[in-house]
């Protein structure tokens, strides 16, 4: 438990020293986070980074180290409850439509710490970040 809270807390501590960003809807509720800012967590390697786009569209180009959880599969929801709600949840699709109500989702179903990536993966490969190309 004590492992979960200091990685709370680094994560707390990047996001505010960063510009404080929320959408609309999600304000206090889900954190939006830039390309670099969402690089700086995937760098610590201590968050669950979801892709909720389809198999195709994942195996296109994705974030290292992302999970491809397909937001229009019917068991979308069911796969979520997989996932540790006290470990900080990263989620991103193509251009922040699909996450966006995917964030609303996991913040409903008590998960902790949610970040969406700010214009999806076309911002993340405008900002010239690397992806990993499926084989």
């Amino acid at each position: 438990m004590k492992k979960y809270f200091l990685i709370f807390v680094a994560f707390a501590f990047v996001v505010n020293s960063c510009k404080q960003k929320q959408e609309g809807e999600f304000t206090n509720r889900v954190q939006l986070v830039s390309p670099q800012e969402m690089k700086q967590f995937i760098d610590m390697n201590q968050v669950q980074l979801i892709d909720v786009r389809t198999p195709q569209e994942y195996e296109s180009g994705h974030l290292t180290h992302s999970e491809n959880l397909d937001f229009y599969d019917e068991n979308f929801e069911a796969e979520l409850d997989k996932l540790d709600k006290n470990v900080p949840v990263c989620i991103y699709c193509k251009s922040g439509g699909r996450s966006a109500k995917a964030a609303e989702i996991l913040k409903k179903k008590g998960f902790k710490a949610v970040y969406k990536l700010d214009g999806g993966i076309m911002r993340w490969e405008k900002d010239s970040l690397p992806v990993d190309k499926s084989e």
